[in-house]
């Protein structure tokens, strides 16, 4: 049991900038208020002495333990360049806990990511959250399969243009993109008409198992889908797509989201922005926009903030934030955007994402503001142990 006094809590829930008490017991956050330490004789105190508090950051898309560092070709396990279409694949089974990038986030005040498959492929497979802490995936874990990466736009046609194959256009890319989609709903379609009929009519045959269409047709339950789009026509495109479908989808990037807020918010669109540290590598990227985040808020878009590790570090991931802040975001919500509304978007908010009673006690005791650049973490606590303390 722990007990952190004097904290100047930004919860990113009811108490913000306030200076409370933080109960934890096992890998809960049992109370917050003011807090004797006589009632809790056993717990150890923490003196977080003023400073500022936060949830532990969370990233809700990059490619950390999948793309390894500092190793190359034997670490690069994110796009199967195989073929266009493999939903069947799951980041999970090519994590390596041992990637030192772990440590350095943790380290950071980065407690939970949601890392997965690049986006080379149409259909790339699913993504994983995760802690930063642990010797195991099984010990990292928060969710093993959290949703399906879909990708249009450059890549894919870069990829298998080169090839000499499908898709080398847009137009393919999507078409490849449907074609799956819907055979993997005439596959749910057959299936539930076996299971519904099966106990009734003992002749009735059960389709042939397919690894694919099992993996994708999901997607027809509410499985979470992330659509890579960064241009506008591919954002169109995505959200097209995603209304055809009735898929649960997030876009990620959405690097030109800003040039058309009003039609995000007419199709009631959520999406993943960044990263937007950095130069401006390809064309695709020719108009992103560090006041990309406050036009998104102006217009009452949900979005979160991702850094795309290892393109963005995530030992830098709040730098990023900060400069959305310098340029016109809310403070309060660009925390938000890396912490609670990364979770949300992500589904894993009743667990991680801000300090409230019975979530998980990922907690980041900060020696500045943890938006100026030479602030760094005092202390980081994941599931009620403490992983950090400088």
């Amino acid at each position: 049991m722990y007990l952190i006094k004097n904290a100047n809590l930004i919860s990113m829930a009811k108490i913000n900038y306030e200076v409370v008490d933080i109960l934890v017991e096992g890998n809960k956050i049992k109370q917050i208020g003011k807090i004797d330490e006589k009632d809790f004789s056993g717990a150890k105190v923490i003196n977080a002495a003023g400073n500022i508090v936060t949830p532990g950051i969370v990233d809700p898309h990059c490619h950390i333990g999948i793309f390894e560092e500092a190793i190359g070709f034997e670490g690069a396990d994110g796009n199967e360049m195989t073929s266009p279409i493999t939903p069947e694949l799951r980041a999970i089974d090519a994590i390596k806990p041992q990637d030192v990038a772990f440590q350095e986030a943790m380290e950071s005040g980065v407690t939970t990511v949601c890392t997965g498959p690049g986006s080379a492929n149409c259909i790339g497979g699913t993504f994983t959250v995760l802690k930063t802490f642990g010797k195991t995936v099984d010990d990292m874990v928060v969710v093993s399969e959290s949703s399906m990466k879909m990708a249009l736009g450059e890549n894919p046609k870069r990829v298998y243009n080169s090839k000499n194959q499908t898709p080398a256009t847009r137009m393919a890319t999507a078409a490849l993109i449907r074609d799956a989609l819907q055979k993997a709903k005439d596959y749910k379609e057959k299936l539930d008409e076996y299971e519904k009929n099966s106990s009734e009519n003992k002749e009735a045959k059960k389709p042939e198992y397919n690894m694919k269409m099992a993996s994708l047709a999901r997607v027809f339950d509410g499985f979470p889908v992330k659509i890579h789009a960064h241009q506008q026509d591919d954002i169109v495109t995505a959200i097209r797509i995603i209304e055809e479908f009735g898929l649960n989808a997030t876009i990620e990037h959405a690097t030109e989201g800003h040039l058309i807020p009003e039609y995000l918010k007419q199709h009631k669109q959520r999406v993943i922005i960044g990263p937007t540290l950095g130069s401006k590598s390809k064309y695709e990227l020719r108009n992103k926009s560090f006041e990309s985040a406050k036009i998104l808020k102006k217009h009452g878009i949900e979005f979160a903030i991702m850094t795309d590790h290892p393109v963005i570090h995530l030992a830098n991931a709040l730098t990023q934030v900060g400069i959305f802040v310098r340029e016109g975001l809310d403070e309060l919500e660009g925390f938000k955007a890396v912490t609670i509304n990364a979770a949300r978007i992500n589904h894993v908010d009743d667990r991680v994402g801000s300090i409230e009673v019975g979530k998980d006690a990922d907690i980041v005791i900060w020696d500045g503001h943890p938006l100026h650049y030479l602030t760094k973490t005092k202390l980081v606590m994941i599931n009620g142990q403490i992983t950090f303390s400088r």
